[in-house]
């Protein structure tokens, strides 16, 4: 038990209570994000579009052999290697994963420390040390393979490692730290795994729907073409084109593995849950805030995707 008798008092702690480095990397990460996604969905329109313009008939023919629509779909094709050379000059999907690695990691051990969860545990000596140097081992393992950190180009990102609100939740007894950690961290990632679901959920069924359509219609004209009934053969490639493109899409965005990861993650939150509500100890505490932080950290969610296909 904690000995603690006097008033408990509740405290909510956020995304804004963390260091300014995970706000730095975390912005770094949504940007970096939005370019990876932009740059491929341009890839994929601009190869259709291309395929669309050279299919058309006549071509918007100008004078004796000129073909605007030619002239186009070919402008469509090098804007194609224009983006891609563009996207392994920047690589914006490097950097999305390791700043979000890197602001995912800062977090975790930002609540860790803040809760006493291992190895920042009630009884551990030297915490602040131990906290600072654990985090900066971790971040130097993802400089080795190109984390920019943004402290080198940006001195005001530094700031404070922990944060006053991170002392303040520390220094609270154990039923606030708990019913802090269980509400502002655990029930809150539940509903993340859950609302990214649906998400992936409703983007699975679009996609699914948008691929088996085009793939119908290119099989209902070469069904036509086979038995010499009509039907193009361009506008079947057409269609094959953009079926194809669909299911890039859909694979890019990994929507099918993902909710099995999430819904898995969501599980073992769910018993993470009731054992930290009913039958954890203040001993036992510690290993288990560090088992929480695992099964929300970005590796452990990789590592189902990969296996639960």
């Amino acid at each position: 038990m904690t000995g603690y008798h006097g008033p408990l008092q509740s405290m909510v702690f956020r995304n804004a209570d963390l260091p300014m480095l995970f706000h730095r990397a975390d912005e770094i990460a949504v940007a970096r994000q939005r370019e990876a996604v932009q740059a491929t969905r341009l890839q994929l329109l601009l190869l259709v579009l291309g395929a669309c313009l050279a299919a058309l008939p006549g071509g918007w023919r100008i004078g004796e052999g000129f073909r605007l629509a030619g002239a186009l779909s070919a402008l469509a094709y090098a804007g194609v290697l224009v983006v891609t050379y563009r996207a392994a000059r920047r690589r914006a999907k490097s950097h999305w994963q390791l700043n979000r690695s890197a602001a995912e990691f800062i977090k975790s051990m930002s609540w860790r420390y803040a809760v006493h969860g291992t190895p920042f545990d009630s009884d551990a000596p030297e915490v602040d040390g131990t906290y600072l140097s654990r985090l900066e081992e971790g971040l130097a393992e993802l400089r080795k393979v190109g984390w920019q950190d943004p402290r080198d180009t940006d001195k005001a990102t530094g700031g404070g490692l922990i944060t006053p609100a991170m002392r303040m939740l520390r220094d609270k007894p154990f039923r606030v730290r708990k019913e802090t950690y269980v509400r502002d961290r655990l029930i809150e990632q539940r509903t993340w795994y859950h609302r990214r679901q649906v998400v992936s959920r409703h983007a699975t069924v679009l996609w699914s729907a948008t691929t088996a359509a085009l793939t119908v219609l290119a099989l209902l004209l070469g069904l036509l073409q086979a038995f010499s009934a009509g039907g193009s053969p361009t506008v079947a490639g057409l269609l094959s084109a953009a079926a194809a493109s669909s299911v890039a899409w859909s694979e890019i965005r990994r929507h099918q593995p993902l909710i099995a990861a999430h819904s898995l993650v969501e599980e073992d939150l769910a018993a993470m849950h009731t054992a930290m509500e009913t039958v954890v100890t203040e001993e036992e505490w510690g290993a288990a805030v560090y088992e929480a932080e695992r099964l929300v950290s970005p590796q452990h969610t990789d590592w189902l995707v990969q296996h639960r296909r």
